[in-house]
C-alpha cells in the first residue's frame, strides 16, 4: 500500500513540474507581427447603428477571441431554457420573458398578450429586483388592443455576482371598470452560472486566497452517484468551475477523493471549492464540499447552486 502511495506521489510530482514547465513557456512566447499584416484597432470601428449594449459585448467577445475563451453562441435549444412564463394561461393577461445576459446587463425581452376583448388602457410592467441588481429606466404605460401583444424591454445593471431576484407585476385598467388591475408575475431569478468561468491559479496562489478569504459555506455531500470521479465530474459541469488537482493525484481506486477547484467571476472574484469525499461500505459518498470567497454572495449563490446539482439532478 505504502509503495503505490509512494509511486502515486513521485508520478503526480514529475506531472505538475511538466505543467509548470509548459506554462512558463507558454508566457515567455512573444507573438510577432509579419509585413503587411493587418491591425484591427477596435476604436477605429465603425460603431452606426449599434447600441451601447452591443458596443460592450464587441470588446468583450474582441478580448476572449484573444485569450482563446470565446464561447459560441447559445443554440436554439438554449435559447428556449431562457424563455420564462410570467403569468397563467387563464389570466386576463399573458406575459412571458427571455432573459438574456449581456455581461453587466441583464436584458428582459417581455411579451405581453391581452387575452381578453376589452382594450387595456394605461397598462405597465412594474418590476423590482432584490439582491445587487438594479433598474436602469422607468416603467412606461401602453395601451393594448383586444387579443393584440406588446413586446416591452427592460435592462438591469448587475453590479456583483450573486443570485438575484426580479418580480413585479402587471397594472392595467379597462373602460368598464373603475379600479386598476393587477396581474402578479412569477419571480425570476438570475443564475450565477452565467458570471463565472473556469480559470487557472497556481497551487500556491491557491493556498494563499483560501488562508485569506473569511467567507466560507460548507455543503455536506448528499448524492446517489457511487463514484468519485463521475460525482467530481458532475460538480465541475454544474459549477462551470476548473480543477487545478492533477489528473495522476485523481488516478487509482483507493475510496477517496480530494481536489481543489477555481474559477473567476466577469467582477473578477475570485471562488475557491474543495471536494472531500469517501466510499462508505454500503457504497455511498460521505464528505463535504467547502465553498471559500472574499464576498458572501458567492459563497452562498454557490453553495446553492452546488446543493441543487449534487444529486445528479439536470
Amino acid at each position: 500500500m505504502v509503495a503505490v502511495l509512494l509511486q502515486s506521489f513521485v508520478k503526480m510530482l514529475s506531472e505538475k513540474q511538466l505543467r509548470e514547465t509548459e506554462e512558463l513557456k507558454a508566457k515567455v512566447q512573444v507573438s510577432f507581427a509579419q509585413p503587411d499584416d493587418l491591425f484591427d484597432f477596435y476604436h477605429l470601428k465603425s460603431r452606426k447603428g449599434m447600441s451601447q449594449l452591443e458596443l460592450e459585448d464587441e470588446v468583450q467577445d474582441d478580448l476572449k477571441r484573444a485569450t482563446g475563451q470565446f464561447i459560441k453562441h447559445e443554440d436554439d435549444a438554449n435559447k428556449l431554457n431562457r424563455i420564462l412564463q410570467l403569468t397563467g394561461f387563464s389570466d386576463p393577461v399573458y406575459a412571458e420573458a427571455y432573459v438574456a445576459m449581456h455581461h453587466y446587463d441583464v436584458v428582459l425581452d417581455v411579451t405581453v398578450i391581452n387575452t381578453t376583448k376589452e382594450t387595456l388602457q394605461n397598462m405597465c410592467l412594474e418590476l423590482a429586483t432584490m439582491g445587487d441588481l438594479k433598474l436602469v429606466e422607468r416603467p412606461q404605460n401602453y395601451t393594448l388592443a383586444p387579443e393584440s401583444s406588446k413586446q416591452i424591454k427592460a435592462n438591469i445593471k448587475v453590479s456583483s455576482t450573486e443570485t438575484g431576484v426580479i418580480f413585479g407585476n402587471i397594472v392595467y385598467e379597462t373602460s368598464n371598470a373603475h379600479e386598476r388591475t393587477v396581474v402578479v408575475l412569477n419571480d425570476i431569478r438570475i443564475d450565477i452560472m452565467d458570471y463565472i468561468s473556469p480559470a487557472v491559479c497556481s497551487d500556491a496562489a491557491f493556498r494563499t486566497m483560501w488562508a485569506e478569504f473569511e467567507w466560507e459555506n460548507k455543503v455536506a455531500g448528499n448524492t446517489v452517484i457511487q463514484d468519485e470521479k463521475e460525482f467530481l465530474d458532475h460538480i465541475i459541469e454544474s459549477t462551470n468551475m476548473k480543477c487545478l488537482t492533477a489528473p495522476s493525484a485523481l488516478d487509482g481506486e483507493c475510496g477517496f477523493l480530494a481536489a481543489n477547484l477555481y474559477a473567476k467571476s466577469f467582477f473578477s472574484e475570485d471562488a475557491l471549492v474543495n471536494i472531500s469525499i469517501d466510499k462508505q461500505v454500503d457504497g455511498k459518498l460521505n464528505g463535504y464540499i467547502r465553498i471559500r470567497s472574499k464576498t458572501q454572495g458567492i459563497a452562498l449563490s454557490l453553495g446553492d447552486k452546488i446543493t441543487l446539482k449534487q444529486k445528479g439532478s439536470s
